[in-house]
């Protein structure tokens, strides 16, 4: 622990404070002298006191403010009391030392998991409360010394190579479980290396155990029988599921960034909340159901090592099957990324680590189900300990899949399954796990409050594909909270509402009720043209990949499709398609829309898009290297078949536009119109209108020399803004800030609709910001003529249109550009709600 975090002159020694709250008061002005917070943060330590229990147990309490007043820390810190004869914290809770946390990132999480530590070894935590040196503190509270010397010896095996982890969420038990089985497919021996710690990739719980983040290089090595093939399949299946964490991940920022699209509900009067993590949207009012998180009691009833290994085998093998019926039964109700929860889970019972430790445990003389319990805990335990919360999610998914084998072998510990949930049930739980979740019945629980948890773990995931409004990680206060008392869960400010009465009932009832009036209505204008509220025209497209999607995207009011996405042709597969494949594809959609507009984009790699049997070279920032254009011109084999593809669909008769990625230059639009003219000629093709995306600030200032060059832009706001705030949009922790509505992105847009008008070419958007109803509202203000977007989007933002008229928008534009921040433009747009 860093001298910065605890130091001498934040501990004292034999205190006697009045109370709790003249406690707190001391700590805070310890904090507050040494320069770690501001003073009013102290009235933050109270207020969190009025809504949870601090107290951590065995003498041990950690007071720490609201999460909404962050700011006011000015550098982490902890200040600590010493209180001999003992502080009275809750009836029955008696405190010696009291740890006020000020924590501006994670740097406290060392002190937790020590005091978490002292909390089991009273024989070091006792002479703490009445030791007279505050170096015993300090050094009782330091991480303990790495000793990474087994770590260190980790030798790379015959045959390596290296790679650098792109998934933003890091390695995780879903892409880890793709790694397992490409390694088990080969007879080499396997491993996969960071820095000095080593782990078979054949082996879930091992590779978890590595703590692998983003940018993390990687050394992949193989010995044995077909080596170098084990190290080209791991290493192909590593970058293979790159596209599948980069969009799950994309699909998290933007859900992110939706939870500040509207004001929301606000309760009528002054009610007692408690605030948590939003998880999955919507707003629930019911009553409380608190499922008792009672700790399993585990018998432990010895059994003969051959009797138990049966047991255990067919416990296992029951678990199997059960885990695929569910994989199934998922992904034909919720989808193939949802069902992948429970493959992967299925993974993790196949581990060796987690077999061999059970069985070590029967052999000391140790009963079947005591044994494999114990062996799940110890290991889900060790998973949580590397400080990395998605991983602490998959120590969740590790024990709920134990819990199924568990029953299996004893089923009597199962108890009694919570059927008897009432109408409108308002679950808290201290977690949930996945198969829990899946399986609610939605009739009956109207939404889900965990204290543990994150968004991004599994059992919120679900909750959001069912539509459940949730929220999570609302701490151990949520578990107070009296059953069978009312409540309102707003799962959009992640708050749980407690007792409201009868005013708050009806506001929220009511609030509901104009939601679903809206939705209603929305879905029965959804086919409408999109124009403005005085008759201004705005063309609503859909962002598609497949000609299968179009039938869906027309049915929720496309009326066309201004981005067909070419890149998925590409991928999961060995080879790229040929040109005749190609043909097919591009026909069938034109076929599908029925004579109704089709933009499609040319291939669009690299960045965070990538393709394994293209080979491309390794490079330190994908994002401003080869892609998009830049890679289509110095990739002819991949550019011309496409070409010639369009240019022979474009002789079917439909409308066809081809749209370029990724330009920066006047030079890439001529280079790629004459590749365009040369195939047109040669097939005796019509002209197609040629079309850019603007995606990179220079194709936004130069739109005006660009514009005589090409048809039509297509601002893609979603790379237009990483790059003019330069914010990975996928990064896990500015995700959230990367938002199109910053003013600088927005002059970025007014400017390239600027120099389009000068030579009568017409703009469209189909970035993510396009799809949001206010966002929809601001672009149309600063004179974009057409938004394409997810088809699930296209009901709200008509509707959207249809309330204001063109002036109206084009004020509010003005007005937007004219802000500071995108916060200041989302508020100064919740009128339009």
């Amino acid at each position: 622990m860093s001298d910065a975090l605890l130091t001498p002159q934040l501990i004292r020694l034999g205190c006697q404070p009045a109370g709790k709250e003249a406690a707190i008061r001391e700590a805070g002005r310890m904090l507050a002298d040494a320069g770690c917070i501001a003073p009013d943060y102290i009235d933050s330590l109270l207020r969190r006191e009025a809504v949870a229990n601090t107290y951590l147990g065995n003498g041990i309490a950690i007071p720490h403010g609201m999460v909404e007043d962050r700011a006011m820390v000015l550098r982490t810190g902890v200040a600590i009391l010493q209180i001999p004869a003992g502080l009275e914290w809750n009836p029955g809770q008696r405190t010696h030392l009291l740890c006020a946390i000020a924590a501006r990132s994670d740097d406290h999480l060392v002190l937790l998991r020590q005091l978490t530590r002292l909390l089991q070894d009273e024989a070091r935590l006792l002479p703490l409360f009445s030791t007279r040196d505050s170096a015993d503190l300090i050094a009782a509270l330091e991480q303990p010394a790495e000793t990474p010397q087994a770590d260190v010896e980790a030798q790379d095996l015959d045959v390596r190579d290296e790679w650098r982890l792109d998934y933003p969420n890091g390695l995780h038990a879903r892409p880890a479980a793709l790694w397992v089985e490409a390694a088990r497919r080969s007879p080499a021996q396997l491993q996969v290396r960071h820095g000095g710690r080593a782990a078979d990739a054949k082996n879930l719980i091992s590779l978890l155990q590595l703590g692998l983040r983003q940018g993390d290089l990687v050394a992949v090595s193989a010995r044995g029988p077909q080596a170098e093939e084990g190290v080209r399949q791991l290493l192909k299946a590593m970058r293979e599921a790159s596209l599948a964490e980069q969009t799950a991940a994309a699909i998290a920022a933007q859900r992110a960034a939706g939870a500040r699209k509207t004001a929301g509900w606000q309760p009528a009067g002054s009610l007692i909340s408690l605030p948590g993590i939003a998880a999955s949207p919507g707003l629930a009012i019911g009553t409380v159901r608190v499922l008792a998180g009672e700790r399993l009691q585990v018998p432990d009833r010895p059994v003969s090592l051959a009797d138990g290994g049966d047991r255990l085998h067919e416990a296992l093998a029951a678990t199997r099957q059960q885990l695929a019926e569910l994989a199934d039964s998922t992904q034909a109700t919720l989808g193939a990324g949802e069902a992948g929860i429970f493959r992967a889970q299925a993974e993790l019972l196949n581990d060796t680590d987690l077999i061999t430790l059970s069985c070590q445990l029967m052999v000391a003389g140790h009963g079947v189900e005591w044994s494999w319990h114990q062996a799940v805990e110890r290991l889900a335990e060790k998973i949580s300990a590397l400080g990395n919360p998605l991983l602490a999610a998959r120590a969740a998914d590790l024990r709920d899949v134990g819990r199924r084998v568990l029953f299996h072998l004893d089923p009597a510990l199962q108890g009694s399954a919570p059927a008897e949930f009432g109408p409108d049930t308002l679950l808290l739980a201290a977690d949930l796990s996945p198969s829990d979740t899946a399986s609610l019945d939605l009739s009956r629980v109207k939404g889900l409050a965990t204290a543990q948890g994150g968004p991004t773990a599994h059992t919120a995931i679900l909750a959001r594909t069912l539509g459940l409004p949730a929220l999570v990680a609302a701490g151990a206060a949520l578990l107070d909270v009296a059953d069978g008392s009312p409540a309102i869960l707003d799962g959009d400010a992640g708050r749980l509402y407690l007792n409201p009465g009868d005013a708050d009932l009806a506001s929220a009832r009511a609030w509901q009720q104009r939601q679903l009036e809206d939705q209603q209505k929305q879905q029965a204008e959804r086919q409408q043209p999109g124009q403005t509220a005085d008759g201004k025209r705005i063309e609503i497209a859909a962002n598609i990949n497949r000609p299968d999607q179009a039938a869906a995207a027309l049915d929720a009011g496309a009326e066309g499709v201004g981005l067909m996405r070419t890149e998925f042709l590409f991928l999961e597969r060995e080879a790229a398609p040929d040109e005749e494949e190609q043909l097919r594809t591009y026909l069938a959609m034109q076929q599908a829309l029925q004579g109704r507009p089709l933009i499609v984009r040319a291939l669009d790699i690299g960045g965070d898009k990538q393709v394994p049997y293209l080979n491309l070279p390794h490079e330190d920032n994908p994002f401003l290297g080869m892609r998009g254009a830049r890679l289509l011109l110095s990739r002819r084999e991949l550019l011309e078949p496409q070409l010639r593809a369009l240019y022979r669909a474009a002789k079917a008769g439909k409308p066809l536009s081809i749209m370029f990625p990724m330009i920066s230059s006047l030079k890439e639009i001529t280079r790629l119109k004459g590749l365009c003219e040369g195939v047109r000629k040669e097939l005796d093709a019509p002209q197609v209108p040629i079309g850019i995306m603007v995606e990179v600030p220079a194709a936004a200032l130069l739109a005006d020399q660009f514009a005589p060059y090409v048809d039509f832009f297509s601002i893609g706001t979603n790379d237009l803004t990483q790059y003019a705030l330069a914010m990975d949009r996928q990064h896990p922790e500015l995700a959230a800030e990367a938002d199109s509505l910053h003013p600088a992105v927005l002059r970025l847009i007014r400017q390239t609709v600027q120099g389009a008008a000068a030579h009568r070419r017409w703009v469209g958007v189909c970035g993510g910001i396009a799809g949001d109803p206010q966002g929809a509202a601001v672009l149309a203000g600063l004179g974009v003529d057409e938004l394409s977007m997810s088809p699930h989007d296209i009901a709200a933002v008509k509707a959207m249109l249809r309330r204001h008229s063109h002036a109206r928008l084009r004020e509010l534009a003005e007005q937007a550009l004219a802000c500071d921040s995108a916060e200041e433009v989302r508020q100064l747009l919740e009128a339009l709600a």
